[in-house]
C-alpha cells in the first residue's frame, strides 16, 4: 500500500517556482487501493488480440472516478498471461511518478501490477518514458494523469518508437481534453486509438462512453459500443 498526500496553506514562492508550505491548513491523505479485476469492463475495449497487444488508449474522468485505480489493475492483467483468454502477454513500462499506482518499496512493488512491469518511480514523467524506451524496450508504456506539453513530446517519442501506449487524463468529454492544449495536439496527431471515460457517479470500473479513433476526413467517429 502507498500514501500519498496533498496540502494547503500559505505557499512560499521563490523565482516564481514554489518552495515550501507553511502553516498548513488541510491535508488529503491519498491511499492506494487494490481492487482486483476493476478492469474487466474496460479490457474489452483495450486488448489487440489478433495482434497480441492493445490499443493506444487514453482513459479520461473527472477526479476521484478511479482512474489510477482501473490502470493499476489493466495494467497487471496485460503484463501477465494467465487471465486474459488467447493473450500472451507484453512487457509494460511504467512511469510511476507519484508512487500512487505500484507503491514501491526498496524496488519492490507493494501492489501487484503484473509480471512483465518494469517500474520507474519518483520521476517526472517525461523524464521517465524516454528512459524507459531507451533501457527497457517495453512493448506498452503507461503513465497517470498526463497533460503537460513535455508529457505529451514524450508520448509521441515514444509512439514514433513503435510502442503502445495507456494513459489516463482528467476530462468528462471530448470537448473537456480539447481545451488542454497538450492534450488537444496529441487528439489532433490521431495517436489514440481508444478513448475511454469512466462514469464518476458509478462503481470503480463502470464506463460512460468508448470512443474508436479512426481518422477519416480529420474527424473522430463514436463507435457502436
Amino acid at each position: 500500500m502507498g500514501i500519498g498526500y496533498g496540502i494547503t496553506g500559505n505557499v512560499v514562492v521563490e523565482e516564481n517556482k514554489v518552495i515550501n508550505i507553511n502553516h498548513i491548513y488541510s491535508i488529503n491523505f491519498r491511499i492506494t487501493k487494490q481492487i482486483i479485476g476493476c478492469s474487466n469492463k474496460i479490457l474489452k475495449y483495450v486488448i489487440d488480440i489478433e495482434n497480441n497487444t492493445v490499443f493506444n488508449t487514453l482513459i479520461a474522468s473527472p477526479p476521484g472516478a478511479g482512474k489510477t485505480t482501473i490502470l493499476r489493475d489493466l495494467i497487471r492483467k496485460i503484463s501477465s498471461n494467465t487471465e486474459i483468454p488467447n493473450f500472451n502477454g507484453v512487457t509494460v513500462g511504467l512511469v510511476d511518478e507519484r508512487g500512487e499506482i505500484a507503491a514501491m518499496y526498496r524496488g519492490i512493488p507493494q501492489n501487484d501490477v503484473g509480471i512483465k512491469t518494469d517500474v520507474l518511480d519518483n520521476v517526472p514523467k517525461p523524464i521517465g518514458m524516454r528512459m524507459l524506451v531507451r533501457s527497457m524496450a517495453p512493448n506498452v508504456i503507461s503513465a497517470d494523469e498526463i497533460g503537460s506539453k513535455e508529457d505529451v513530446e514524450a508520448i509521441h517519442y515514444a509512439i514514433c518508437s513503435g510502442i503502445k501506449g495507456i494513459f489516463t487524463a482528467h476530462g468528462a468529454s471530448l470537448e473537456d481534453l480539447s481545451v488542454n492544449p497538450a492534450l488537444k495536439s496529441l487528439m489532433s496527431s490521431h495517436i489514440f486509438e481508444r478513448i475511454i471515460f469512466l462514469n464518476s457517479k458509478g462503481p470503480k470500473g463502470s464506463v460512460n462512453k468508448v470512443y474508436n479513433l479512426n481518422k477519416s476526413n480529420s474527424e473522430y467517429i463514436l463507435a457502436g459500443f
